[in-house]
């Protein structure tokens, strides 16, 4: 028995030093990976934060437009957390933040943070609405609606687009955004009526399609006009007894509205 209590010991002390080293070893190279990926998390934090300031100093400026000196603090939140960069090619990354729109391929544009902030605020959104966004583009847009309301519903026109963004909105966890590949000028009937329904993309009129599939009571920001000239960003709202009304917000600029129609 003591014979078998001091090997015991000996195995028992081998291993505890066995697993001291690997623990040393440890200690030595996951901090450093740790360190590493928290410092990027803080620098792109820090860096939505610049571009929140920005679009603060934007709106501010633009407040005969908006009628408002600052936009809703629940979607500054929203501006605040999602992660543009993820949202642009790899080689954008460090622009990511920067207050103006950036290409992402096949002739399309992700939009400027400032033009994306008050179309999502001119929207009027609450927690248990439904939108439809025509022009899922890049998925940011989607993605900053999808922080604020219960169901997102988006469309893309160009397939390879439509399907990337796809698979960036199951990477990053956005369970309440449904998309697909289509035209969205005729709207996601399936799906209607939408409590809000928001174009990225300038059309020559407003989509009758969408007009219909517009909940009374709601909101639609589309932007108007020729690709050539300075387009109107319009906020459209249906009344309860389905009359429309249309404001005219800020002249912009958009990538065309594409499709069969």
């Amino acid at each position: 028995m003591h014979y078998f209590l001091n090997k015991l010991n000996k195995h028992t002390i081998r291993a505890c030093l066995t697993l001291l080293v690997l623990s040393c070893l440890l200690l030595v190279s996951y901090p450093a990976q740790v360190s590493a990926s928290s410092q990027e998390d803080l620098n792109y934090m820090q860096k939505r934060q610049h571009m929140v300031r920005l679009i603060e100093d934007d709106v501010r400026r633009t407040s005969v437009y908006l009628d408002k000196e600052a936009l809703d603090p629940k979607v500054m939140q929203a501006m605040s957390t999602v992660p543009r960069h993820k949202f642009v090619p790899e080689n954008r990354w460090d622009d990511a933040y920067q207050n103006n729109p950036l290409p992402i391929g096949h002739g399309q544009t992700i939009s400027q943070p400032y033009i994306v902030a008050i179309m999502t605020d001119l929207l009027k959104l609450s927690e248990h609405d439904k939108v439809l966004e025509i022009g899922t583009g890049s998925g940011y847009q989607a993605a900053i609606l999808a922080k604020l309301v219960d169901q997102v519903y988006s469309i893309e026109i160009i397939k390879p687009l439509g399907l990337q963004a796809a698979r960036l909105f199951k990477q990053l966890d956005y369970k309440n955004i449904s998309s697909k590949v289509g035209d969205g000028y005729y709207g996601w009937e399936e799906h209607a009526p939408f409590d809000a329904i928001i174009v990225t993309a300038a059309a020559s009129h407003i989509p009758h399609p969408l007009i219909k599939q517009l909940k009374p009571g709601g909101h639609m920001m589309i932007p108007v006009g020729s690709h050539f000239i300075t387009q109107q960003l319009l906020l459209v709202t249906k009344a309860e007894d389905g009359h429309i009304t249309t404001k005219q917000i800020l002249p912009v600029r958009f990538v065309p509205l594409t499709g069969d129609h």
